[in-house]
């Protein structure tokens, strides 16, 4: 009987981890082991938002092997932790990448955003192939923050790096198409892209009628209309047009906002409360896992924000689980962008610019007039979006193919 040939998945994070790219991770490889590969995951031995709680150093999952290593995660208090703990990871996957048996391939992603230099040191003396995962994209992000200047060294070496591994990688997969033509832009990868969008962490996802919700009953949100952003407040996923909107609309007893998460862009959120005082504003941090789909449920409409300067940089994965919850989307940023691609012909939700606060005011009054059913129907036809074009299994197996294959194909959309 052939020995199997072994995948290297190298993620700083991975399950129990809660963190979205070490879910996404755990299903590749639980993809490959299932097609009778040897996975071994390379991860961190704590967890990424509180390094206080620290897993065991080796683990199995779903026919998986995972080897944690120690001080591999330092916390997200300084950019120098981050910098210390991502060094020492990377360090120690280099080291004992080098040793392990009938090595074929090795999955990278850039997260962290330097870890395909292991894979392209590993890559070096073992000659497996990469595979490389695309799931945002430096430096264009920290220079479109405007944190540091396209031509400074920093930029410039970053960007050879990307060059590099885009050079060196058998396969690249992408998020989106605009992400896809960012990194054609860089390097000429044709003949080697896959575009393929992250794939729902659920195959189905259990919607609360609003009558039946615990989370509603608690909130006293019984004859509230509820406009929900739910998750990461992140720097590049601005909600400040639709607090301006909440602001301008605490006439409209009936509407209710909540900001349900955390993240750096929950600053805004609370300096809003502490300035105006809304009444019709609720800031709540994360909900337990369990509770979530009661959360999720609570929405009549759930926002999707991306600023402008982030298309094909960052992709807006949050669209998925409010579609797959069969709500409306009210997507506050870009056009073209991935979510206009999403909603072009499909009557799923609304779409107004950041910075346009009169627009929102209005696509909100037009929201909250609809009629319940006109309402569900919206939200019906977005699960069907998602039933159609993000089946979880079917985008799975696509991407199993992607590491399973042998010769780089000619570019194709997943």
């Amino acid at each position: 009987m052939p020995a199997k040939p072994t995948l290297l998945v190298i993620s700083q994070v991975f399950p129990p981890d809660p963190t979205a790219v070490g879910q996404y991770m755990h299903d590749a490889a639980t993809e490959m082991a299932r097609r009778g590969w040897r996975v071994i995951v390379f991860t961190a031995n704590r967890d990424y938002n509180d390094p206080s709680k620290k897993f065991p150093p080796r683990d199995r999952q779903d026919g998986v092997e995972i080897v944690r290593l120690p001080l591999s995660s330092l916390g997200k208090k300084t950019i120098a932790h981050r910098l210390v703990a991502q060094s020492m990871f990377l360090l120690q996957v280099v080291l004992r990448g080098f040793f392990i048996s009938r090595l074929k391939c090795i999955l990278v992603s850039t997260s962290p955003p330097m870890a395909s230099i292991a894979a392209l040191a590993i890559r070096l003396v073992r000659r497996a192939s990469i595979k490389f995962w695309v799931m945002d994209l430096n430096p264009d992000q920290i220079v479109e923050m405007g944190k540091i200047e396209p031509t400074s060294l920093a930029a410039r070496g970053f960007d050879a790096l990307n060059r590099a591994i885009l050079a060196s990688a058998d396969d690249v997969v992408a998020l989106d198409r605009f992400m896809g033509q960012r990194l054609n832009r860089k390097r000429n990868i044709e003949s080697k892209l896959t575009v393929l969008p992250p794939w729902p962490h659920f195959d189905s996802v259990e919607t609360v009628a609003h009558a039946d919700n615990p989370f509603r009953k608690r909130h006293a949100l019984e004859g509230k209309f509820v406009v929900m952003y739910s998750g990461n407040h992140g720097r590049n996923t601005s909600v400040c047009t639709i607090l301006d909107a909440a602001v301008r609309m605490q006439d409209r007893p009936e509407l209710l906002f909540m900001f349900v998460g955390g993240g750096v862009g929950k600053r805004d959120v609370e300096a809003t409360i502490e300035r105006f005082k809304p009444t019709n504003v609720v800031s709540l941090p994360y909900q337990p896992f369990d509770q979530i789909k009661y959360s999720l449920s609570a929405a009549d409409v759930h926002v999707v924000t991306m600023d402008d300067a982030m298309v094909g940089v960052i992709h807006p994965c949050k669209v998925y689980g409010a579609m797959a919850l069969a709500r409306p989307i009210l997507f506050v940023g870009p056009d073209p962008s991935h979510v206009g691609d999403i909603m072009q012909g499909e009557s799923v939700g609304w779409h107004v610019r950041q910075g346009d606060v009169e627009g929102a005011v209005a696509t909100l009054d037009e929201m909250r007039k609809m009629s319940r059913d006109d309402l569900k129907s919206m939200g019906d036809r977005a699960a069907q979006v998602m039933n159609r074009k993000f089946r979880r299994s079917e985008m799975i197996e696509t991407f199993g193919n992607v590491l399973a294959r042998e010769t780089p194909p000619s570019g194709r959309e997943g």
